[in-house]
């Protein structure tokens, strides 16, 4: 089944941002396209606001002055749905009420052709139950659409319980045609990436909840140790707190309350005082002008040790033991199966977060996961009451010698950055064996999607087989409540036989 072709007329209803972006890549791709909107007006407004945007397209090279004429030509503010009639494929982006858009559906069905595509922008409503109230669901999928459209290339075609694979496959194939990245998945809450992202915020939140750290903190370890683009409080605040903890809702809900996607209460009252993000001058951060943005907890200089001793495999870790040897620090390398950690010249240790706390054994200080220890340029340390002051001291210096800011939390199992991948593996691999998407799809959809570093499969065998696994055992025995608990699809990855070496 082939894509659409370019003189098939397409249809958008709703003309807010997301319908307004969604028909720009449409006229740009070189389609036809109706906009309707059912408030009187909007759809001619719309029509102008793109045009406006074409216009912008324009002043910066991005498109040339006949493609922008040719473009605007092509552009029909509709006045009623029976001017869609012979639109190919309509892409619905009205208010996200079940209700409102299986009535909206229900009127196409009765105006455009059998073989029109309808497809539904909804980021948190179930495709399936969208498409029972048609009589012809196989022709009913989600394509769905990243702010702003026209700019972020993801598109997630989602099949709904009764879609035909015909009607999946010649929207997957349209998108391609449209400039864009699409990736196939099932019905499922919050899709790929609504569903994978949420231990993202979550275990942002969870750290501070626990006066484990502030946020400013938080948000520079993930970006400056982690790699992510943005830290969580500065991203939902960009997002808007309000849509992110009704994203977060909708997926806990949908699960029936799963505990792995448990809304923060914290997140919950920032919403309730007003404290919407950008959009409302103050969230997380001060957005008024003039307002001074909080700094990170930075330890303050400490001197490094003269010597480490490695013992055991430090892992995903393994770079350290380089870049302590190029900062002119001795390593010594004892062969002993102790695990990751260096003891340092007081006898304290330094253990790669491995989801236990500082608490439970004497005198030892976590450090937290980097996605390049070479690059990164800030690392996180965990401490607590029982870890000798010597020790942190010692831990500081030693990354601080490596040219690395430090910054020291609290005893939070799993830290920062270490929890965060590992519950976003963990979902990962429980999405595909639950045929949610592949794996390939799957790390395609975070990487584009949400901007992170690495897709979590990639991520997963940078740090070997068991490492997500284990961190989040340690983790569960600690939080029993199953937040932590690892699904039996990453039991599996890590306990699986390599059939290659033939080890475990």
């Amino acid at each position: 089944m082939t894509a659409l072709d370019l003189s098939s007329p397409v249809a958008v209803v709703g003309t807010g941002t997301m319908g307004q972006g969604i028909a720009q890549v449409a006229l740009v791709a070189g389609h036809p396209v109706r906009l309707y909107d059912a408030v009187p007006g909007r759809a001619q407004e719309a029509a102008a606001a793109i045009g406006a945007r074409l216009d912008r397209l324009v002043t910066k090279d991005r498109l040339g002055a006949a493609d922008r004429d040719a473009a605007r030509a092509r552009l029909t503010p509709a006045d009623s749905l029976t001017e869609l009639a012979d639109c190919a494929l309509v892409v619905e982006a009205v208010l996200e009420r079940l209700d409102v858009k299986q009535q909206l559906f229900c009127e196409l069905e009765e105006i455009v052709a059998e073989d029109c595509l309808l497809a539904t922008n909804t980021s948190s409503l179930s495709v399936t139950a969208i498409g029972s109230a048609l009589r012809n669901p196989g022709r009913f999928l989600g394509l769905h659409f990243f702010n702003p459209a026209p700019l972020l290339p993801l598109v997630e075609v989602v099949s709904g319980f009764a879609t035909d694979v015909t009607s999946a496959t010649r929207a997957y194939e349209t998108a391609r045609t449209w400039g864009k990245t699409p990736v196939a998945c099932a019905d499922t809450p919050g899709f790929i990436v609504n569903r994978i992202a949420r231990p993202f915020y979550a275990e942002a939140l969870a750290v501070y909840e626990a006066q484990a750290a502030d946020p400013a903190t938080i948000d520079a370890v993930l970006r400056e140790s982690g790699g992510f683009r943005m830290g969580a409080f500065e991203l939902t605040d960009l997002i808007g707190q309000d849509v992110n903890e009704s994203v977060t809702h909708s997926v806990w809900q949908s699960f029936f309350q799963d505990v792995r996607f448990t809304p923060s209460l914290a997140q919950r009252r920032l919403v309730e005082s007003g404290r919407l993000g950008r959009k409302s001058g103050h969230g997380w951060y001060d957005y008024a002008e003039g307002a001074e943005r909080p700094e990170p907890h930075t330890a303050e200089k400490a001197q490094p040790p003269a010597y480490v001793v490695a013992e055991g495999n430090l892992g995903p870790a393994a770079e350290l033991l380089t870049l302590i040897r190029e900062a002119g620090i001795q390593v010594r390398e004892e062969d002993e199966d102790h695990g990751t950690r260096l003891v340092l010249p007081s006898g304290g240790q330094l253990v790669l977060a491995d989801g236990q706390t500082s608490v439970e054994f004497r005198d030892v200080v976590y450090f937290d996961l980097a996605l390049d220890y070479r690059k990164a340029t800030r690392i996180a340390l965990s401490a607590s009451q029982d870890s000798a002051p010597q020790t942190l001291a010692e831990a500081t210096g030693l990354f601080q010698a490596l040219g690395k800011d430090v910054s020291v939390i609290g005893d939070a199992p799993g830290m920062i950055v270490a929890r965060t991948v590992a519950r976003i593996v963990d979902l990962a691999h429980d999405a595909v064996a639950k045929g949610v998407a592949t794996e390939e799809d799957i790390d395609t959809a975070m990487r584009l999607g949400v901007n992170y570093p690495l897709g979590p499969f990639e991520w997963s065998r940078r740090l070997g087989r068991g490492w997500a696994y284990d961190l989040l055992d340690d983790l569960h025995l600690r939080d029993p409540s199953g937040r932590y608990a690892p699904s039996l699809a990453l039991y599996r990855h890590a306990y699986a036989t390599d059939k290659r070496e033939g080890t475990p």
